[in-house]
């Protein structure tokens, strides 16, 4: 489990890092409306791309059993359809990048001012889509055949090009939002080069042939299709609930929003830390799955469920002991400090809270029960959240905090109610089974 999540998690971690230092960058600039920009921008790019990460998840899962069942053909379909597709999508990104800007921004609000840049970092942006999603599908693959080096290599490869870019150009060059969104342009396509190599290099290790017929034929993307048009619909409705946080932190005002984007980075950090091990769970169930080995299933639920546990504790302790620092560092606009600082306590409570749908999320990753997944997110997103958010309205800021984290805990609820229901009563998957 450790030689798969330890990278992971080392690779996640670096990913809200990023996001620290695009909001540390635009935080320290002479007005708030960069740091609000680059949180809307971010947030539309948020939406899309991890909207997108149905790449990384599907192909997880059906790679990891085709390496479960020793099928080296099947993970030359699995890599080839997921670039394909990946590839197709950006395309269509781009095409209709005017359209889908306005209506974002529109949606999210913010002042004229904030607007503008925000459609500035947008318009740069938005040309990262082809390597970005690529990287989702290589990254994917990789994990499938529990290799975590070389997506942790990605990702480091990734954001050390953003961090070094973003300094370059904005502490040196004197850029604003536009230098922010080129770094994450360049950093994508740097990335997605150091993967397609190693990618190449380990194809030559594996004796088999490309199957053709599977990557040309639209039959063929069935499975595919089956199990990642699930899981798009299911990260839309997480997506637009994040979405929704953000619009709704816009309308209490500039300085809720930029400290609201402040405080997401707490909520990022855990994530990514705490799916390091929900990662491990993805390529370790489904290679028991492609194996057809129940007790092996179930030992590694238990372990990661155990381990995810003592993580989560260990941010909450550090988000406790650290928080108000942590805000500073990313901020030094008194009133956004202020600010963040009244709604610090949700976040210190949140590892705790969400731990359990980040280790499930792997747990059904990896059995490719993605139905199952998309209809607790869904109900989650309707049935909690938003009548949550709706009563609780009178409380500002603090409604929609408690209306996210009580979102959060009933996707780990039910989730852990359909694993003892449905997984371990049925854990072979009709999805690739068929």
């Amino acid at each position: 489990m450790w030689r798969i999540a330890a990278p992971m998690i080392l690779s996640n971690v670096s990913v809200p890092l990023l996001g620290m230092v695009d909001t540390g960058v635009t935080g320290h600039l002479d007005d708030s409306t960069y740091l609000g920009a680059v949180a809307i921008g971010a947030m539309i790019f948020t939406f899309i791309y991890i909207g997108m990460n149905f790449l990384r998840m599907g192909t997880t899962g059906i790679a990891a059993q085709y390496f479960g069942a020793n099928d080296n053909d099947g993970l030359r379909a699995a890599l080839g359809q997921a670039l394909i597709v990946s590839f197709a999508i950006a395309l269509a990104l781009i095409v209709l990048q005017n359209p889908i800007g306005e209506l974002a921004i529109s949606l999210l609000g913010g002042d004229a001012v904030t607007q503008a840049y925000a459609t500035e970092y947008y318009s740069i942006r938005i040309w990262s889509a082809p390597g970005t999603l690529a990287n989702y599908a290589l990254i994917g693959w990789f994990l499938g055949l529990q290799n975590a080096r070389i997506p942790l290599l990605i990702f480091l490869t990734i954001n050390i090009t953003n961090i070094i870019l973003d300094l370059v150009f904005v502490i040196l060059l004197g850029m604003t939002v536009d230098g922010v969104a080129l770094a994450s342009v360049i950093a994508e396509y740097t990335g997605f080069a150091v993967g397609a190599s190693f990618a190449i290099a380990t194809l030559r290790k594996r004796a088999g042939h490309w199957p053709w017929s599977r990557l040309t034929s639209i039959s063929a993307y069935r499975a595919f299709f089956s199990v990642n048009a699930n899981l798009f619909i299911r990260t839309m409705a997480l997506m637009v609930t994040l979405a929704f946080v953000t619009a709704q932190g816009a309308r209490l005002g500039g300085q809720v929003l930029a400290a609201n984007a402040v405080l997401m980075n707490f909520q990022t950090l855990a994530a990514f830390g705490l799916d390091g091990i929900a990662h491990a769970a993805e390529a370790m169930v489904g290679k028991a799955v492609g194996e057809k080995r129940l007790d092996a299933l179930t030992h590694v639920v238990n372990l990661t469920l155990k381990w995810s546990f003592f993580f989560a504790l260990g941010f909450t302790g550090v988000y406790l002991l650290t928080g108000p620092l942590i805000i500073a560092m990313l901020t030094d606009l008194q009133d956004v400090r202020d600010t963040a600082m009244r709604y610090l306590p949700w976040l210190i409570a949140s590892p705790l809270v969400s731990v359990w749908c980040y280790l499930y999320d792997g747990v059904y990753v990896g059995a490719t029960r993605a139905k199952e997944m998309r209809n607790f997110m869904v109900l989650s997103a309707v049935v909690v959240f938003l009548p949550a958010w709706y009563l609780t309205q009178p409380y500002g800021n603090h409604g929609l905090w408690f209306s996210f984290l009580l979102f959060m805990a009933s996707r780990g609820i039910g989730m852990h109610w359909g694993y003892r229901t449905k997984i371990m009563r049925s854990p072979l998957s009709p999805e690739v089974a068929n």
